[in-house]
């Protein structure tokens, strides 16, 4: 399924072999055989996957346990070129896709589906502990796919999905459940090589280290080639990932960062400049409320994580972080960003409580369809 700016293999729980339905190397070997990974050639050509970290992605998906929730969402980021399956976090843009396939799959309960409207489906995030309300489309008492829903890094329209991540500070582990587990809005990190950077670092949707692009030498207007190119800058991005993870606390020793690739994730922001995305589309400073590019398993991503749009959402809904300011500062329900393929909009509400900042929810809107179905070949 393509869901958001990504695109994933989708498996019901019932429908792995039994090994797998635990989580475990039997679990992980066989989603790396059914991606193609790890491949030394870096191109995935035995199996499934994309060869970009947008598209080297598992979904399973099963009934819920929980009351109030109608499905249980694990996600599954395989590393490329490791023998490494991350499920340390969520991914945002395949979360559009899940409530599609868990009607479609028999995983909702028939008597909450409206035969036409819109099905709102109570999603369990394995992963982080966090509920997602997805809005799907019906018609005919189907899922509809289609519609005039533009998202920019997608080529065709289709029909709107909107999500809602509830309460998205995420309670990593070791973060003691703070939205920002430095107690800081904006740190002084210190990283080896690099220098002393600005860094507002979130746990929201995913945690997040956010710094500013002319900090390290950018505009914010850069596209993947700019960076992906640079052996030099991806380095330089790893190190502040690791260091960053280490001041959050998701880390307890900068070894541990080679193993933990899918989170944190690490962002540089700018104020509003005119650029063209990587479609050709001119983007305009008006267009705008800030710049944003994001990396994701070591690269500059194509477009932006679901996930690290709540990250910004959060962010910039909160008066003096590093994505506020770019923004301009203030207080704001909602920001429209750009990134390497267009711009997208995220809300979210944010409210202080004895001096310690919360959010409600973010909200924003995606799509997703079926690419295929059937049956993928695993060898023993």
């Amino acid at each position: 399924m393509r869901g958001g700016t990504s695109k994933g293999v989708f498996f019901r729980l019932q429908d792995l072999p039994d090994a797998a339905q635990q989580p475990g190397a039997a679990r992980d070997q066989l989603l790396l055989r059914v991606i193609g990974s790890p491949d030394p050639y870096g191109k995935q050509i035995d199996g499934m996957g994309g060869a970009t970290s947008s598209t080297s992605k598992t979904v399973i998906l099963s009934r819920s346990e929980r009351p109030d929730h109608d499905v249980d969402y694990l996600f599954g980021q395989v590393s490329i070129d490791k023998a490494f399956v991350d499920w340390s976090g969520n991914c945002g843009n395949l979360s559009a896709a899940v409530g599609a396939f868990a009607i479609s799959g028999g995983l909702v309960d028939p008597a909450r589906l409206p035969r036409d409207g819109v099905a709102v489906i109570r999603v369990w995030q394995a992963n982080i502990g966090k509920t997602i309300i997805a809005h799907i489309p019906m018609t005919n008492g189907e899922v509809q796919e289609t519609g005039d829903f533009e998202l920019d890094g997608v080529t065709f329209p289709a029909a709107e999905v909107q999500l809602e991540f509830m309460d998205p500070a995420a309670e990593e582990e070791g973060a003691g459940g703070s939205m920002f587990p430095t107690g800081q809005l904006v740190d002084d990190l210190e990283v080896p090589g690099v220098g002393t950077l600005k860094a507002t670092m979130i746990n929201a949707g995913i945690p997040t280290i956010f710094i500013n692009a002319d900090a390290v030498g950018y505009s914010g207007t850069e596209l993947q080639d700019a960076i992906n190119g640079d052996s030099k800058a991806l380095a330089m991005f790893e190190t502040i990932r690791a260091h960053g993870a280490l001041r959050m606390g998701l880390i307890k020793d900068l070894s541990e960062a080679a193993t933990r690739q899918h989170t944190p994730k690490v962002a540089f922001v700018a104020p509003p400049k005119p650029y063209t995305a990587s479609s050709g589309k001119p983007v305009a400073a008006g267009d705008i409320d800030l710049l944003v590019r994001a990396l994701s398993m070591g690269k500059l991503h194509h477009a932006m994580m679901g996930t690290a749009a709540v990250a910004i959402g959060t962010a910039a809904a909160i008066p003096g972080t590093l994505v506020n300011l770019a923004a301009g500062g203030g207080a704001r329900n909602a920001v429209r960003f750009g990134h390497p393929s267009g711009t997208l909009r995220v809300g979210a509400e944010a409210v202080q409580q004895n001096g310690e900042w919360s959010v409600t929810k973010a909200v924003m809107s995606r799509s997703a369809r079926v690419l295929m179905e059937g049956w993928v070949r695993v060898p023993a």
